[in-house]
């Protein structure tokens, strides 16, 4: 039986608090409960409103996120509410039970270009993954099913996985008119069929913890790089996914006051990005800091 550790997470808001697992706890899709009769396909989640302060709970693939009411401070309770998801979760009951097969909705794929020639973003209407997930090469898609299966077509130099899409990045040996209907089809046939986009195995090894530790986060930053974190998070991450990509702040060196930022997706190798995107996010830290910044390096993730 599957053994849970929790570990504890913040997130932007104070009143949200993230409880992350080590191992899937669900492989549907996301769940969202604003109240106990709201959760009866979820016997972890009515658990969890008894708790006379919990306001809402979401249940995602590996984490669960609990918002509290205002009674409470998170650091008197967090460490019970983690034991209590710990130990629900340990004694192998099912986060999410439903009482009845529920209607399968149609799996729908549609491809949409970016300002990347060589990536192409393959958009689902469900979510695929948890996070952000980046494969440079066929050897680090080993706990990715979805992943491994797309570096089987010999023009796939990479693949990028975020919410509810999959940027693909190709070789120059072919076009993209004569592979996107393909691979779209591929893509819809492997989810109609069941099978796991990423597997139990990938939150345990050090591909999730490598990136995880590269994520936009403001744990273990300092203040400059929370600030740079909240303004790329708030003016820049949201565009930049509607072009299949995602950027990131890699470090920000005091004495220089030159920010460092990561690439990846559809951004990464791209033409026009490195100059567009440093150029753009030089100008709005400069703004929005002044003073504080006097340049931005952009490196390919």
């Amino acid at each position: 039986m599957t053994q849970f550790n929790i570990e504890i997470a913040q997130t932007s808001s104070p009143n949200i608090l993230k409880f992350n697992a080590d191992s899937l706890i669900t492989t549907a899709s996301s769940y969202e409960f604003g109240n106990i009769d709201e959760a009866k396909s979820s016997p972890l989640a009515q658990q969890l409103f008894y708790l006379p302060f919990v306001k809402t709970v979401y249940i995602s693939q590996n984490f669960v996120a609990i918002e509290k009411f205002d009674i409470v401070e998170w650091e008197d309770v967090q460490q019970e509410v983690a034991d209590s998801i710990s130990e629900y979760l340990n004694s192998g009951r099912p986060a999410i039970s439903e009482t009845k097969a529920p209607t399968k909705t149609p799996v729908s794929i549609y491809a949409e270009s970016t300002p990347n020639p060589s990536v192409m973003k393959f958009i689902a209407n469900k979510t695929l993954v948890t996070g952000i997930l980046e494969f440079k090469k066929a050897e680090e898609a080993v706990h990715s099913p979805l992943a491994t299966s797309l570096f089987n077509f010999p023009f796939v130099k990479e693949v990028f996985f975020s919410n509810n899409y999959i940027s693909i990045m190709k070789h120059d040996m072919v076009d993209w008119q004569d592979i996107s209907m393909e691979l779209r089809e591929f893509i819809r046939q492997y989810l109609v069929s069941g099978k796991d986009v990423i597997s139990d195995t990938i939150l345990k090894t050090s591909v999730v913890s490598d990136q995880a530790s590269k994520e936009n986060t403001t744990q273990d930053r300092t203040e400059m790089e929370s600030k740079i974190i909240s303004l790329l998070d708030e003016y820049v991450t949201p565009a930049v996914a509607n072009d299949g990509g995602h950027i990131q702040l890699d470090s920000f060196d005091d004495a220089t006051k030159t920010v460092r930022v990561i690439l990846q997706g559809a951004c990464s190798g791209c033409p026009s990005s490195t100059v567009t995107l440093k150029n753009g996010i030089e100008t709005l830290l400069k703004q929005m800091l002044p003073g504080e910044i006097n340049t931005v390096e952009a490196i390919n993730g």
